[in-house]
């Protein structure tokens, strides 16, 4: 065990380092920059918990923490400045909720408007 490590943190789950460390409720991989939830390495793996819910983009895709996603129409924000973001956009690093203002349950940080909320069904899984 390296001087950096901290005991009893799985590796990232991306890149398998062992440098991870925890930032609220998540793990953070420093090296790739992966986050990930604590209870999903304690369970084993991602595909563990996700049965009980699993959101889809605009095509079908399963979208998970941590996906990058593309506006697949353009949107009107309301509030704050309003603004238009449009489509194509390219979003990185989503964070998937349950609590979002009506039905939206991404939370992501689009380039030119900050921390938003948006709806799976506007955006596709970028490759």
């Amino acid at each position: 065990m390296s001087e950096n490590e901290q005991p009893g943190l799985p590796p990232c789950p991306e890149c398998a380092s062992e440098y991870a460390y925890e930032s609220g409720a998540l793990l953070v991989c420093p090296m790739c920059g992966h986050e990930w939830a604590a209870a999903e390495a304690a369970e084993g793996g991602t595909d563990a918990g996700e049965g009980s819910r699993s959101v889809r983009d605009a095509v079908g895709n399963v979208l998970s923490d941590g996906d990058s996603v593309t506006l697949v129409k353009s949107v009107k924000v309301s509030g704050g400045g309003g603004g238009t973001i449009k489509a194509g956009t390219k979003v990185s690093g989503i964070r998937l909720i349950s609590d979002g203002v009506g039905d939206h349950d991404i939370d992501a940080r689009v380039p030119g408007f900050g921390k938003l909320q948006l709806k799976s069904s506007v955006v596709k899984r970028a490759n």
